[in-house]
């Protein structure tokens, strides 16, 4: 199954949870509660439209990995897989390798 969305929407898979610290201390459940901030873009929209009908497209590309504000988006689940459906404007930022 595929998901397109719709005009500045963004599908992004999550970050997997971190169970452990860079240290090597085991997290409890109640700390990896909370669901990452960053993930994979798997798929974009066209972009959105302006008044006059004018299209600006989406900034992400396909597999680039980005920064999302906590909260924001849509979870929903396509075969056990979890995903993100988000607008463009949620996105923070993108994680470029230094």
């Amino acid at each position: 199954m595929h998901v397109q969305p719709l005009g500045d929407r963004v599908v992004v898979k999550p970050k997997p949870k971190e169970e452990k610290t860079k240290g090597g201390v085991i997290l409890p459940d109640t700390a990896t509660k909370e669901r990452p901030m960053q993930g994979e873009v798997i798929a974009v929209g066209p972009g959105r439209r302006t008044d006059d009908g004018k299209l600006i497209p989406v900034s992400v590309e396909v597999g680039q990995q980005v920064l999302f504000a906590k909260y924001s988006g849509t979870e929903f689940k396509i075969d056990d897989e979890e995903y993100l459906i988000l607008q463009e404007r949620d996105l923070l930022g993108i994680i470029q390798e230094a």
